[in-house]
Protein backbone atom coordinates (compact mmCIF):
# COMPACT_ATOMS: atom_id res chain seq x y z
CA UNK A 1 0.00 0.00 0.00
CA UNK A 2 2.56 2.59 -1.39
CA UNK A 3 1.25 5.68 -0.27
CA UNK A 4 3.14 8.64 -2.47
CA UNK A 5 2.80 12.27 -3.81
CA UNK A 6 1.92 13.04 -7.25
CA UNK A 7 2.99 16.12 -9.96
CA UNK A 8 4.47 19.73 -8.35
CA UNK A 9 1.19 20.72 -8.64
CA UNK A 10 0.06 19.29 -5.16
CA UNK A 11 -1.51 16.16 -7.19
CA UNK A 12 -1.89 12.84 -4.80
CA UNK A 13 -2.26 9.07 -5.32
CA UNK A 14 -3.68 6.61 -3.39
CA UNK A 15 -3.02 2.99 -3.87
CA UNK A 16 -6.10 1.63 -2.61
CA UNK A 17 -7.97 4.38 -4.35
CA UNK A 18 -9.19 4.69 -7.90
CA UNK A 19 -11.50 6.88 -10.39
CA UNK A 20 -10.13 10.20 -8.44
CA UNK A 21 -10.27 12.24 -11.62
CA UNK A 22 -13.75 11.59 -11.15
CA UNK A 23 -13.89 11.88 -7.35
CA UNK A 24 -14.78 14.87 -5.60
CA UNK A 25 -13.56 15.46 -2.00
CA UNK A 26 -16.10 18.52 -1.32
CA UNK A 27 -19.38 17.97 -2.02
CA UNK A 28 -21.10 15.32 0.64
CA UNK A 29 -23.26 14.71 3.64
CA UNK A 30 -22.80 13.73 7.02
CA UNK A 31 -24.62 10.34 8.41
CA UNK A 32 -24.62 9.07 11.64
CA UNK A 33 -22.11 5.82 12.18
CA UNK A 34 -24.37 3.82 14.73
CA UNK A 35 -22.46 0.63 15.17
CA UNK A 36 -19.70 3.12 15.68
CA UNK A 37 -21.25 5.53 18.06
CA UNK A 38 -23.11 3.17 20.34
CA UNK A 39 -19.44 1.33 20.40
CA UNK A 40 -17.80 4.32 21.29
CA UNK A 41 -20.39 6.62 23.10
CA UNK A 42 -20.92 3.38 25.70
CA UNK A 43 -17.07 2.48 25.57
CA UNK A 44 -16.47 6.45 26.68
CA UNK A 45 -20.11 6.32 29.29
CA UNK A 46 -18.14 3.00 30.53
CA UNK A 47 -14.84 4.78 31.17
CA UNK A 48 -16.06 7.74 32.74
CA UNK A 49 -18.66 5.66 35.26
CA UNK A 50 -16.80 2.36 36.07
CA UNK A 51 -13.19 3.60 35.86
CA UNK A 52 -13.33 5.77 39.00
CA UNK A 53 -15.18 3.15 41.07
CA UNK A 54 -12.81 0.27 40.04
CA UNK A 55 -9.52 2.18 39.94
CA UNK A 56 -6.48 0.38 41.58
CA UNK A 57 -2.75 0.79 40.77
CA UNK A 58 -2.66 -2.74 39.02
CA UNK A 59 -5.11 -2.05 37.39
CA UNK A 60 -3.59 1.31 35.71
CA UNK A 61 -0.56 -0.63 35.12
CA UNK A 62 -2.60 -2.86 33.38
CA UNK A 63 -4.25 0.24 30.91
CA UNK A 64 -0.91 1.56 30.60
CA UNK A 65 1.12 -1.91 29.68
CA UNK A 66 -1.72 -2.97 27.09
CA UNK A 67 -2.31 0.53 25.93
CA UNK A 68 1.00 0.79 24.89
CA UNK A 69 1.42 -2.37 23.40
CA UNK A 70 -1.99 -2.53 21.08
CA UNK A 71 -0.65 1.13 20.17
CA UNK A 72 3.10 1.07 19.55
CA UNK A 73 2.77 -2.62 17.84
CA UNK A 74 -0.72 -2.92 16.53
CA UNK A 75 -1.61 0.59 15.37
CA UNK A 76 1.57 2.85 14.40
CA UNK A 77 3.87 -0.04 13.32
CA UNK A 78 1.10 -2.62 12.27
CA UNK A 79 -1.94 -0.53 10.61
CA UNK A 80 -0.13 2.60 9.64
CA UNK A 81 3.53 1.92 8.95
CA UNK A 82 3.19 -1.41 7.87
CA UNK A 83 -0.18 -2.38 5.88
CA UNK A 84 -1.27 1.45 4.78
CA UNK A 85 2.43 2.40 3.92
CA UNK A 86 4.28 -0.51 3.40
CA UNK A 87 7.10 1.09 4.72
CA UNK A 88 9.27 -2.26 5.78
CA UNK A 89 8.86 -5.43 5.20
CA UNK A 90 8.10 -8.23 7.25
CA UNK A 91 6.99 -11.82 7.70
CA UNK A 92 3.46 -12.66 6.73
CA UNK A 93 2.79 -14.30 10.26
CA UNK A 94 4.34 -11.18 12.35
CA UNK A 95 2.46 -8.60 10.22
CA UNK A 96 -0.65 -10.58 11.09
CA UNK A 97 0.03 -10.46 14.26
CA UNK A 98 0.36 -6.92 14.79
CA UNK A 99 -2.60 -6.07 12.40
CA UNK A 100 -4.27 -8.37 15.20
CA UNK A 101 -3.13 -6.08 17.92
CA UNK A 102 -3.93 -2.84 16.09
CA UNK A 103 -7.75 -4.34 16.08
CA UNK A 104 -7.42 -4.75 19.96
CA UNK A 105 -7.18 -1.09 20.02
CA UNK A 106 -10.61 -1.13 19.72
CA UNK A 107 -10.91 1.63 16.93
CA UNK A 108 -11.95 -0.38 14.25
CA UNK A 109 -11.21 -3.62 11.79
CA UNK A 110 -7.79 -3.08 9.27
CA UNK A 111 -10.11 -3.14 5.94
CA UNK A 112 -12.33 -0.14 7.01
CA UNK A 113 -8.71 1.57 8.68
CA UNK A 114 -7.20 1.36 5.48
CA UNK A 115 -10.48 3.16 3.84
CA UNK A 116 -10.88 5.88 6.55
CA UNK A 117 -7.26 6.51 6.32
CA UNK A 118 -6.43 7.22 2.22
CA UNK A 119 -9.78 8.78 1.60
CA UNK A 120 -8.76 11.38 4.65
CA UNK A 121 -5.76 12.12 2.87
CA UNK A 122 -6.39 12.09 -0.17
CA UNK A 123 -9.20 14.54 0.38
CA UNK A 124 -6.69 16.73 2.80
CA UNK A 125 -4.47 16.98 0.00
CA UNK A 126 -6.70 18.51 -2.37
CA UNK A 127 -7.48 22.11 -3.32
CA UNK A 128 -10.17 21.90 -1.18
CA UNK A 129 -12.55 19.34 0.61
CA UNK A 130 -15.47 18.39 3.08
CA UNK A 131 -15.40 19.68 6.38
CA UNK A 132 -15.67 16.51 7.60
CA UNK A 133 -11.74 15.53 6.24
CA UNK A 134 -10.63 19.06 7.42
CA UNK A 135 -11.38 18.69 10.80
CA UNK A 136 -13.39 22.13 10.57
CA UNK A 137 -15.52 22.04 13.25
CA UNK A 138 -14.23 23.87 17.06
CA UNK A 139 -12.67 21.02 18.94
CA UNK A 140 -15.69 19.59 21.37
CA UNK A 141 -17.35 19.17 18.28
CA UNK A 142 -15.52 18.05 15.97
CA UNK A 143 -14.95 15.17 18.09
CA UNK A 144 -18.77 14.54 18.55
CA UNK A 145 -18.69 14.45 15.19
CA UNK A 146 -16.09 12.23 14.62
CA UNK A 147 -16.42 9.80 17.38
CA UNK A 148 -20.05 9.27 16.46
CA UNK A 149 -20.81 9.92 12.73
CA UNK A 150 -19.11 9.24 8.82
CA UNK A 151 -19.16 11.38 5.79
CA UNK A 152 -20.39 10.24 2.61
CA UNK A 153 -19.28 11.76 -0.37
CA UNK A 154 -21.63 12.51 -3.45
CA UNK A 155 -18.79 11.19 -6.15
CA UNK A 156 -16.22 9.01 -3.48
CA UNK A 157 -13.36 6.89 -4.82
CA UNK A 158 -13.62 4.09 -5.84
CA UNK A 159 -11.74 1.62 -3.08
CA UNK A 160 -9.79 -1.61 -3.64
CA UNK A 161 -7.04 -2.24 -0.49
CA UNK A 162 -4.99 -4.69 -2.91
CA UNK A 163 -3.65 -7.91 -2.70
CA UNK A 164 -2.72 -9.06 0.71
CA UNK A 165 -5.52 -6.80 2.46
CA UNK A 166 -8.47 -7.32 0.98
CA UNK A 167 -8.22 -10.87 -0.06
CA UNK A 168 -6.83 -12.39 2.99
CA UNK A 169 -9.59 -14.21 5.04
CA UNK A 170 -7.53 -13.58 8.06
CA UNK A 171 -7.93 -9.79 7.32
CA UNK A 172 -11.80 -10.27 6.40
CA UNK A 173 -12.50 -12.06 9.85
CA UNK A 174 -10.65 -9.39 11.78
CA UNK A 175 -13.04 -6.86 9.61
CA UNK A 176 -16.45 -8.55 10.35
CA UNK A 177 -15.05 -9.50 14.30
CA UNK A 178 -13.34 -6.61 15.57
CA UNK A 179 -15.63 -5.79 18.76
CA UNK A 180 -15.72 -9.03 19.55
CA UNK A 181 -12.01 -9.44 19.99
CA UNK A 182 -12.33 -7.73 23.59
CA UNK A 183 -14.18 -10.85 24.92
CA UNK A 184 -11.54 -12.83 25.13
CA UNK A 185 -9.13 -10.52 26.50
CA UNK A 186 -11.34 -9.49 28.82
CA UNK A 187 -11.79 -13.26 29.92
CA UNK A 188 -8.05 -13.46 30.79
CA UNK A 189 -7.61 -10.14 32.27
CA UNK A 190 -11.09 -11.24 34.73
CA UNK A 191 -9.21 -14.23 35.56
CA UNK A 192 -5.95 -11.89 36.21
CA UNK A 193 -7.17 -9.41 38.30
CA UNK A 194 -11.12 -8.95 38.39
CA UNK A 195 -13.39 -6.25 37.12
CA UNK A 196 -10.57 -3.81 37.70
CA UNK A 197 -8.30 -5.56 35.19
CA UNK A 198 -11.65 -5.82 33.14
CA UNK A 199 -12.83 -2.24 33.17
CA UNK A 200 -8.77 -0.74 32.94
CA UNK A 201 -7.25 -2.89 30.58
CA UNK A 202 -10.62 -3.06 27.89
CA UNK A 203 -12.96 -0.24 28.79
CA UNK A 204 -10.83 2.90 29.48
CA UNK A 205 -8.06 1.70 27.26
CA UNK A 206 -10.60 1.57 24.32
CA UNK A 207 -12.33 4.66 25.28
CA UNK A 208 -8.59 6.48 25.92
CA UNK A 209 -7.28 5.26 22.70
CA UNK A 210 -10.26 5.71 20.37
CA UNK A 211 -10.68 9.39 22.00
CA UNK A 212 -7.20 9.94 21.72
CA UNK A 213 -6.98 8.69 17.75
CA UNK A 214 -9.13 11.79 16.96
CA UNK A 215 -7.68 14.06 19.59
CA UNK A 216 -4.37 13.85 17.91
CA UNK A 217 -5.62 14.03 14.24
CA UNK A 218 -7.25 17.21 15.06
CA UNK A 219 -4.39 18.63 16.79
CA UNK A 220 -2.15 17.61 13.94
CA UNK A 221 -4.23 19.10 10.71
CA UNK A 222 -5.14 22.60 12.61
CA UNK A 223 -1.81 24.16 14.33
CA UNK A 224 1.48 23.53 15.65
CA UNK A 225 5.26 23.57 14.45
CA UNK A 226 6.18 22.91 10.22
CA UNK A 227 9.20 21.64 8.53
CA UNK A 228 7.71 20.83 5.34
CA UNK A 229 4.45 22.36 3.45
CA UNK A 230 2.57 20.16 0.87
CA UNK A 231 1.69 22.39 -2.28
CA UNK A 232 -1.59 22.95 -3.21
CA UNK A 233 -3.09 20.81 -0.51
CA UNK A 234 -6.03 22.19 1.87
CA UNK A 235 -5.02 20.66 4.74
CA UNK A 236 -1.39 20.79 5.99
CA UNK A 237 0.05 19.27 8.80
CA UNK A 238 1.84 19.94 11.93
CA UNK A 239 4.38 18.64 14.58
CA UNK A 240 2.81 17.84 17.98
CA UNK A 241 5.71 17.53 20.22
CA UNK A 242 3.76 16.52 23.71
CA UNK A 243 1.76 13.74 22.01
CA UNK A 244 4.53 12.14 20.88
CA UNK A 245 4.89 9.23 23.67
CA UNK A 246 1.15 8.21 23.79
CA UNK A 247 1.10 8.22 20.09
CA UNK A 248 4.12 6.60 19.38
CA UNK A 249 5.69 9.21 17.22
CA UNK A 250 2.42 9.45 15.11
CA UNK A 251 2.11 12.86 16.34
CA UNK A 252 5.02 14.10 13.94
CA UNK A 253 2.90 14.51 11.31
CA UNK A 254 4.38 17.40 9.14
CA UNK A 255 7.16 15.09 8.75
CA UNK A 256 4.97 12.13 7.73
CA UNK A 257 2.60 14.00 5.71
CA UNK A 258 6.54 15.01 3.31
CA UNK A 259 7.18 11.75 3.57
CA UNK A 260 4.37 9.17 3.87
CA UNK A 261 5.91 6.35 2.98
CA UNK A 262 9.19 6.61 5.43
CA UNK A 263 8.69 4.27 8.44
CA UNK A 264 10.44 6.92 10.19
CA UNK A 265 8.52 9.83 12.00
CA UNK A 266 10.55 11.72 14.12
CA UNK A 267 12.96 12.66 11.59
CA UNK A 268 15.03 15.41 13.89
CA UNK A 269 17.37 14.85 16.99
CA UNK A 270 14.81 14.87 19.77
CA UNK A 271 11.56 13.86 17.85
CA UNK A 272 11.10 10.56 19.89
CA UNK A 273 9.64 8.35 17.37
CA UNK A 274 8.39 4.76 19.51
CA UNK A 275 6.84 3.22 15.97
CA UNK A 276 10.83 3.76 14.41
CA UNK A 277 12.42 2.39 17.36
CA UNK A 278 10.06 -0.69 17.38
CA UNK A 279 10.71 -0.92 13.34
CA UNK A 280 14.48 -1.21 14.31
CA UNK A 281 14.49 -3.79 17.03
CA UNK A 282 12.61 -5.77 14.77
CA UNK A 283 15.55 -5.27 11.90
CA UNK A 284 18.43 -5.90 14.78
CA UNK A 285 17.06 -9.60 15.53
CA UNK A 286 16.24 -10.23 11.26
CA UNK A 287 11.91 -10.09 11.45
CA UNK A 288 11.68 -6.42 9.21
CA UNK A 289 14.11 -5.46 5.99
CA UNK A 290 13.84 -2.93 3.02
CA UNK A 291 13.14 0.12 6.13
CA UNK A 292 12.07 3.07 3.83
CA UNK A 293 13.44 6.32 4.55
CA UNK A 294 13.34 9.97 3.49
CA UNK A 295 16.90 9.69 2.03
CA UNK A 296 16.03 6.39 -0.05
CA UNK A 297 12.78 7.23 -1.22
CA UNK A 298 12.30 8.26 -4.90
CA UNK A 299 12.23 11.77 -5.26
CA UNK A 300 9.65 13.55 -3.58
CA UNK A 301 7.90 16.58 -5.75
CA UNK A 302 5.23 18.78 -4.62
CA UNK A 303 6.87 19.36 -1.09
CA UNK A 304 8.29 22.97 0.31
CA UNK A 305 11.17 22.84 2.73
CA UNK A 306 10.20 25.35 5.55
CA UNK A 307 12.88 24.97 7.97
CA UNK A 308 16.98 25.28 7.95
CA UNK A 309 17.14 21.31 8.49
CA UNK A 310 14.73 19.90 6.47
CA UNK A 311 16.72 19.42 3.67
CA UNK A 312 19.15 17.51 6.13
CA UNK A 313 17.19 14.58 6.05
CA UNK A 314 15.82 14.48 2.53
CA UNK A 315 17.56 12.81 -0.50
CA UNK A 316 19.17 14.50 -3.75
CA UNK A 317 16.05 15.78 -5.69
CA UNK A 318 13.05 15.59 -2.97
CA UNK A 319 13.50 19.40 -2.85
CA UNK A 320 16.16 22.12 -3.58
CA UNK A 321 15.40 25.24 -2.29
CA UNK A 322 13.83 26.51 1.20
CA UNK A 323 10.57 28.63 1.05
Amino acid sequence: MDVHGGAASGAFKVNSLGNLDQADAVAGRVVWDWPRSVWNMGMLAGALIAGPIFFTWPALLVFLLLAGATLCMGHSVGFHRRLIHRSFDCPKWLERTMIWAGTLVGMGGPIWTVRLHDTRDWGQRQPDCHWFLRHGKPLLIDGFYYLNFRVVLDRPPSFDPGPGIGDDRFYRFLQRTWMLHQLPLAALLFLAGGLPFVVWGVVVRVAACTTMHWYISYRAHTAGQQDWSVDGAAIQAYNVPWLAIPTMGESWHSNHHAFPASARHGLYRGQIDLGYVFITLLERVGLAWNIKLPRNLPPRPGITPLSDRALAVAATGQATTRH
